[in-house]
């Protein structure tokens, strides 16, 4: 079976393609337009159909449109109800629903040869615990799903048995963990939808002195819900302005932070006091509130705890077609990592290389010379193999940096023109990890964790510390991820640190680097020392 997934509601925008129940191919449709998120202006923008990440993951599996036996839209139109009757002020809410129902039609004028009446409609929450539940190591588990809001709820708490999805909760709109979080985003600045990464980093440098307040306006209902009455963000902060961000933003932002915590843990410990699992996946734009996920395992009743690496609203077309594809009886899939976006091969590169006429050369091996640049104290910008699907840079395009200079924090926040307050992240390799970074679950390949840097490294790696001491941790398996773990190792042999600064390969306000002219379009504007792209060498 032939299952095309679709997300094209809210924000970014994305394809993903199932066949036989084995995923081939994942992408967001940012990657190919270069508009970040899909955003296009009011009032059309979280309303762009996926064309072109949908035509490649066909292409990749040398199928059609016509080839296609169903197709997962990761929205119901059927479940929703006016915004106003929900308690939410959604001015195009009526035209969302409306397109909602019309993307058949839509998808089939955009992609010729595929029947609209394939379409199918998959609630948002259980497309969101699919993309989890049926991409985790283990067949069962209790799954939680979290964001701003789907048809009429925001959450949902269930136990997948086999790959059967059975819902416990589902907490009604207009209640949203995820919306009172984008409200904080807004206020602070910040691009709602967007941004809240930015906030969760801010909270790092506060106190959480509203909490009492926070915990009055935001509480579980014993039930396996919760509600969140509105705050008046401006009363305990002012908004930012032209001003810097100041004590009070960092302080209202530690607070919400704080709360959203606590709300997570109950809702987590009750879940788990329903199903008895071991394990919890996690999927919605909550779960990649990497802080979050963190308390949830370390404090949680859970084992283990597993989030899908495109936990936002793009995971929902992976989501959707696993659901229809497990709905078939189609074989179960486990996730082995997050390459499932393009990838061009040498021929391609050398070709795309020398007609923009760059200078470029091709060592005995790409991984030791980016570790002698990294370790001369220069920036690499990593691509290699398969785009990641999902926010992470997960070493497949990726700017790496020294770790051991603390200037380097900034000197990567100006590369990229991201705010100072920003971390950047520490790839290491798997067997190294429990030396250097504790309290976090071990593996972390995606990126979705902190962890504690050990005393004795925090002033050896300064420049992926943050300022509460911790790190979100990548770590590298060789067996998966052999030319990153041979790179590692060519930098550790020279600088006696296995770990390396690794952020994502692109500028602010734009996509991650997704083909090689992105690639050399970011190297040409940016102060990056190398360009390692495939085999080959572009260097300053």
């Amino acid at each position: 079976m032939r299952v095309l997934g679709i997300n094209a509601i809210f924000h970014d925008p994305a394809a993903a393609l199932v066949v036989d129940g084995r995923v081939v191919a994942a992408a967001e449709e940012e990657r190919f337009s270069r508009r970040k998120h899909g955003k296009r202006p009011v009032p059309f923008a979280a309303w762009e159909q996926p064309v072109q990440a949908a035509r490649w993951c066909l292409a990749e599996a040398g199928l059609t449109p016509a080839d296609v036996d169903a197709v997962g839209f990761s929205y119901d139109p059927e479940l929703t109800r006016p915004a106003d009757e929900m308690g939410l002020f959604d001015p195009w809410d009526h035209l969302r629903t409306m397109y909602a129902r019309e993307a058949p039609g839509f998808l089939a004028e955009a992609l010729p040869g595929l029947d609209p009446a394939k379409v199918r409609f998959v609630p948002h929450h259980v497309a969101h615990a699919a993309s989890a539940g049926l991409a985790a190591p283990s067949r069962d588990s209790a799954v939680l799903v979290c964001d701003g809001r789907g048809e009429r709820a925001s959450h949902l708490s269930g136990h997948y048995r086999d790959g059967k999805l059975e819902v416990h909760h589902s907490q009604e709109l207009p209640h949203s963990l995820g919306l009172t979080y984008e409200d904080l985003t807004e206020h602070l600045g910040f691009l709602r939808s967007s941004d809240e990464y930015k906030v969760m980093a801010l909270a790092s440098y506060g106190k959480p002195r509203h909490l009492d307040l926070l915990r009055e306006k935001i509480a579980v209902t014993g039930d396996g819900g919760f509600v969140t009455e509105p705050v008046d963000w401006a009363e305990l902060a002012p908004p930012p302005g032209d001003a810097p961000w100041g004590d009070a933003h960092a302080d209202l932002a530690a607070s919400v932070q704080r709360r959203l915590e606590e709300v997570l843990l109950e809702l987590a410990g009750e879940l788990h006091e329903r199903t008895g699992e071991r394990l919890l996946t996690m999927a919605g734009g909550t779960a990649l509130n990497c802080v979050a996920n963190s308390v949830i395992a370390r404090e949680g009743p859970f084992e283990e705890v597993w989030v899908q690496p495109a936990a936002g609203d793009a995971g929902t077309a992976l989501g959707a077609a696993l659901h229809l594809a497990r709905g078939a009886d189609e074989p179960a899939w486990r996730m082995s990592g997050a390459d499932l976006g393009r990838g061009f091969s040498d021929e391609e590169i050398e070709r795309v290389l020398r007609t923009a006429r760059v200078p470029y050369d091709r060592p005995a091996d790409i991984a030791d010379a980016t570790a002698e640049v990294l370790a001369d104290d220069g920036i690499v910008a990593w691509f290699q193999g398969r785009s990641e699907f999902g926010p992470r840079a997960l070493g497949h395009r990726s700017l790496l940096a020294h770790p051991g200079r603390r200037a380097n924090l900034d000197r990567m926040n100006d590369v990229k023109g991201r705010e100072s307050f920003r971390p950047v992240a520490p790839m290491v390799r798997l067997d190294r990890a429990g030396e250097i970074f504790a309290r976090g679950p071990n593996p972390s390949p995606y990126m979705l964790f902190v962890h504690d840097v050990a005393p004795a490294w925090q002033d050896r790696i300064p420049a992926v510390v943050h300022v509460d001491g911790t790190a979100r941790v990548q770590t590298v398996d060789p067996a998966t991820e052999p030319l990153v773990a041979r790179m590692l190792d060519g930098f550790e042999r020279r600088t006696g640190l296995p770990v390396v600064v690794n952020t994502s390969l692109n500028t602010a306000g734009r996509p991650m680097v997704d083909d090689v002219r992105d690639a050399l379009e970011c190297f040409g504007s940016s102060p990056v020392d190398l360009l390692a792209i495939g085999p080959f060498a572009v260097r300053r």
